[in-house]
């Protein structure tokens, strides 16, 4: 079978078995004697309960208290292999040879297929819009795909105007174009968030101003807006726009932010990239600010493999979209320009794949929601694990299902999760590291919660993504739960 990975000789030091475990596919260490038979197996919990109780990095490993490892002949049949990690809660089992050295390691990944954080989820009405194009020779950003694609869109996001692009991103970038955001222009933007909620603020050379998070919802905190607005209502910089991102599918609390803002005389953006299919007092998520931007990659909620969208109550904002994401040619029948503009439309083969999706919305959220309920269901009566909350008059999507967990009740790291996750083949993420920690980010203002507490920090540092495709099934959902029960309880 090879070289066995993670093999500690006896005369280890911890710091010897912490390289042998992070070099080991299966993260586990096998502690073997001068004649290469098996004392015990390692993991990175047991070297930091020892760490924790005084032992030193360069102490012995052989100062381990004795364990019996799991062991099984070479040559044992698979199934009797996996209902052993099964029943242990153990993420590999060791093969041996009469002598009792190992031969070979076998782990959960071996038999267990891998479960994706939010993969697509297709129905069977989108391969008929994609013919029809192919049938119709519409093998362009316009066509019938496109134009009923955007329709329905801004029906189901409530809006009179939608203009389908090729990215989320792309969408954000044009929304501050259309609202004349000019270089050194201050924005305001949701510190807990993914880079492509910045980089457009970026592009224009405008100035971002990073606002921290709520505990509640995690959204953009109304105590922190509001404190930054004084501020720099009283230093003359007020913002030219908001850009209110609603994370994770849950919607931001627009009502205090929309108040604020009118307060202030500041135009709001929603970045609903990750929120389609959520609501806020009685509104689609996105349905709120002067424009809003949907996304839908491959991994959101519905998708056209790669897309996005501007959508809007005022015509004119849609129009100028429109011409400026065409290259922005001017009236005429030559080839005039009289701006810089952009090739952000979306392909009409890409529409019709949204098209059929669309239609799948409601479904999907309900299945992502259910996907919710059985992870609280589930989890919520271990200590110290909690969910990603929702605003008072908002009713989420959960795209994304994120567990905290409190470092005060559970003495592992997110990051310890996660790698236990995948050494089975379950993929989950860290939550978004704020843009207030990035590198591109260390010389931009950034407003806390509050005088004392910065939340979106803290979040970054204790949650986790878990899967949530709205495909998943209850076998599938019951393998993360039973990965994380077992981590949790140190099994």
């Amino acid at each position: 079978m090879g070289k066995i990975q993670g093999i500690i000789g006896p005369t280890a030091t911890f710091r010897d078995a912490m390289a042998a475990i992070n070099a080991s596919e299966n993260q586990i260490g096998i502690v073997v004697d001068d004649a290469g038979s098996i004392n015990r197996t390692v993991s990175d919990g047991d070297i930091r309960r020892a760490l924790l109780n005084g032992a030193q990095l360069d102490d012995p490993v052989a100062n381990l208290p004795s364990k019996t490892p799991i062991t099984f002949p070479e040559g044992t049949p698979d199934e009797t292999l996996y209902a052993s990690m099964q029943e242990n809660g153990i993420q590999a089992v060791i093969l041996t040879d009469s002598a009792n050295r190992p031969v070979g390691l076998k782990g959960r990944r071996s038999f267990e297929p891998g479960i994706l954080l939010s993969p697509p989820h297709m129905g069977q009405e989108e391969t008929q819009f994609v013919q029809k194009a192919f049938d119709e020779n519409w093998i362009a950003p316009a066509g019938p795909n496109l134009n009923a694609f955007e329709a329905k869109l801004a029906e189901v996001s409530g809006r009179s105007n939608a203009m389908a692009l090729s990215s989320g991103t792309a969408a954000l970038h044009l929304a501050l174009r259309v609202m004349n955001i000019r270089a050194g222009d201050r924005v305001y933007v949701s510190d807990l968030t993914f880079v492509a909620s910045l980089n457009p603020i970026l592009y224009e050379d405008a100035v971002p101003v990073l606002i921290d998070s709520e505990p509640g919802s995690w959204n953009m905190s109304p105590l922190a807006l509001q404190t930054r607005l004084e501020k720099d209502s009283a230093a003359g910089t007020l913002p030219a726009a908001i850009i209110v991102v609603h994370l994770y599918g849950q919607s931001a609390d627009m009502n205090s932010i929309m108040e604020l803002a009118s307060q202030y005389g500041v135009q709001i953006i929603e970045d609903a990239a990750e929120s389609l299919g959520a609501s806020y007092d009685g509104k689609p998520s996105g349905a709120h600010g002067v424009l809003s931007a949907y996304s839908f990659n491959g991994n959101k909620i519905i998708t056209t493999s790669g897309g996005g969208a501007l959508v809007s109550d005022r015509p004119d904002l849609i129009e100028r979209v429109r011409k400026l994401s065409t290259q922005g040619r001017d009236p005429g029948d030559h080839y005039q320009h009289s701006e810089i503009a952009y090739n952000y439309r979306m392909s009409n083969i890409l529409a019709g794949i949204g098209l059929g999706q669309l239609d799948l919305l409601p479904a999907r959220v309900t299945a992502r929601r259910r996907v919710f309920e059985r992870y609280k269901d589930a989890l919520c009566d271990i200590p110290g694990i909690s969910f990603q909350g929702e605003t008072l008059l908002g009713e989420g999507s959960r795209w994304l299902t994120v567990v905290q967990f409190d470092p005060n009740k559970i003495d592992l790291h997110p990051y310890q999760f996660l790698r236990r996750l995948q050494a089975e083949r379950i993929d989950c993420r860290p939550a978004w590291k704020p843009m207030h920690l990035q590198p591109l980010c260390h010389h931009f203002e950034f407003e806390p919660h509050s005088e004392n507490q910065v939340v979106s920090a803290g979040l970054f540092l204790t949650s986790l993504c878990l899967p949530s495709g709205s495909a998943m099934s209850d076998a599938e959902q019951d393998r993360v739960i039973s990965g994380i029960t077992n981590i949790a309880q140190n099994r």
